[in-house]
Parts: C-alpha cells; structure tokens; sequence
C-alpha cells in the first residue's frame, strides 16, 4: 500500500475511534451523564437538569465540545500525515491523541469554566 494511502487509513482509523468514544470521554471527565452515542448520547447529560453545573463540553451548543473534538482531529491528521515511514508505532500514536488530547482539551474547558469549583 503506497505510503500516502496508508497514512489516510490511519487518519480514518483514529478519527473513527474518536467518533465512536467522544461522548463517552466526556462522561469520563465531566461525569455529566453522557452515555454511548447509540444508548442516548446526551440524553441524560446534566444539562438537561436544572440548578446544578452543566457540562462544558455540551452546553451552549456544544461549541467548547465542538472546538476540542476538532483539535483532537487536528492532532491525529498531523500524527497520521506527518513525514517519515508508516508503521504500527504512527497509528498507536494517533488513536492515542484521542484521549490524550481530547483529556487535556476537557481538563482546560473544564477550568476555565469553573466547572469543578465549589
């Protein structure tokens, strides 16, 4: 398979998995309710709940949840693209900006946000 190619499949591999597990790294970091995007997505969400804090990742839009989704993306097509050879280490590295990336990306919205404080 010619090396372009292969590192597209990696980009489509990673981004498939970061689709698939999105919504459910959010519950992960924000413990907000969202479930697998087939089981109700964000049904249960707290933003759904009137008087307490709503995720940051789902509310307004889900534009801060848009933004980071976008940066993971980002971050894997520059794995998945960048020059050199193609090999198993290239695709592990890009299915792992999924929660690496996607984590620091929930941890700084959440901060910001004040999601966490009292």
């Amino acid at each position: 398979m010619r090396p372009l190619l292969l590192k597209a499949v990696i980009l489509a591999a990673a981004a498939a998995l970061t689709s698939a597990l999105f919504i459910n790294l959010c519950d992960l970091i924000y413990q907000c309710g969202c479930t697998w995007a087939w089981a109700g997505a964000a049904d249960q969400c707290n933003i759904h709940t009137p008087g307490v804090r709503h995720c940051p990742w789902c509310v307004e839009g889900a534009v801060w949840g848009e933004v980071s989704y976008w940066v993971v993306l980002g971050s894997q097509a520059l794995i998945a693209f960048w020059p050199g050879g193609v090999g198993w280490g290239r695709g592990a590295l890009a299915a792992a900006a999924f929660p690496v990336v996607g984590g620091l990306c929930a941890v700084l919205v959440g901060l910001a946000s004040g999601y966490w404080s009292g």
